[in-house]
């Protein structure tokens, strides 16, 4: 399966995104806003390179990312 974000993992997996593919593009995280462990695993409220608010979710069962907008 391809991973759909690219990630800084030190003592964990997944501990900061860096990158993300979006519409086929991959873009650059720029600043996280808000971070959540949930029980499934982890969430995190990015800001982009053009300024776009994005949930990157890792579901730690799955081994899979979704990426959704935020409005």
């Amino acid at each position: 399966m391809e991973k759909n974000v690219e990630c800084y993992s030190g003592v964990e997996y997944a501990e900061q995104p860096r990158k993300f593919l979006w519409r086929g593009e991959w873009r650059s995280v720029c600043r996280i806003v808000a971070e959540r462990r949930t029980v499934d695993g982890k969430q995190f409220e990015i800001l982009d390179d053009a300024g776009e608010k994005f949930l990157l979710a890792y579901q730690s069962p799955a081994d899979h990312w979704t990426v959704r907008p935020v409005a």
